[in-house]
């Protein structure tokens, strides 16, 4: 009986909201939603910003803004009374000038905070790329002591050379016929051996 009860049963929303809100599918990214603001790329302003910054720290910025100042100044003086849109106390000016500040300081300190980051990574790298090499310089040196180390016990050549002279000798005496007692390099006196090295 339980089961015929179950399947008897539909599944009713609950609540008032429940019946009339769509549900939301969890296997799908949610459709952007509109903004009221307007987007902007921060990269592509940052890049801007960057931009702007070199050309107010030139030479040609400072011409440009000079000529313009110089011809402001002119026109204003010089031109017939109708045709000056500032006169005088070049209030006009003084205000383009402190709206350019404005907009140029804020402008300078992105780029600055943006060359600040590179910097950062930029150490960072070296950083990591100083540490790889302090530890490749150890495992060399260690290497090298090992090296060391192992070539202690090896013959070196002029030992080689004196036992090759020793032979020599030796075949020499037999070739003209002193057959005397042949002496073994086992029987030779040890402290040879180690001045040789």
């Amino acid at each position: 009986m339980a089961p015929e009860r179950e399947n008897t049963r539909e599944r009713t929303p609950a609540g008032a909201t429940a019946t009339t809100r769509p549900r939301a599918r969890l296997d799908q990214p949610r459709p952007p939603r509109r903004r009221l603001l307007p987007e902007w790329d921060p990269e592509a302003f940052g890049r801007l910003s960057e931009r702007i910054a070199r050309f107010l720290g030139t030479g040609r910025f400072i011409v440009w803004m000079t000529v313009v100042i110089v011809l402001w100044v002119v026109w204003n003086i010089f031109a017939p009374g109708s045709l000056r849109f500032d006169n005088y106390p070049f209030i006009f000016l003084t205000l383009m000038l402190s709206l350019q500040a404005s907009y140029a300081a804020p402008l300078i300190l992105l780029a600055q905070n943006r060359q600040d980051d590179r910097d950062r990574v930029n150490l960072e790298q070296d950083r990591k790329q100083n540490e790889r090499s302090i530890a490749d310089t150890e495992y060399l040196t260690r290497e090298i002591a090992a090296l060391r180390l192992g070539l202690g016990e090896v013959a070196t050549r002029d030992w080689i050379r004196s036992e090759l002279q020793d032979m020599v000798k030796e075949l020499e005496e037999r070739q003209n016929g002193h057959r005397g007692h042949v002496v073994f390099p086992a029987e030779r006196s040890p402290g040879r051996d180690v001045d040789d090295r």
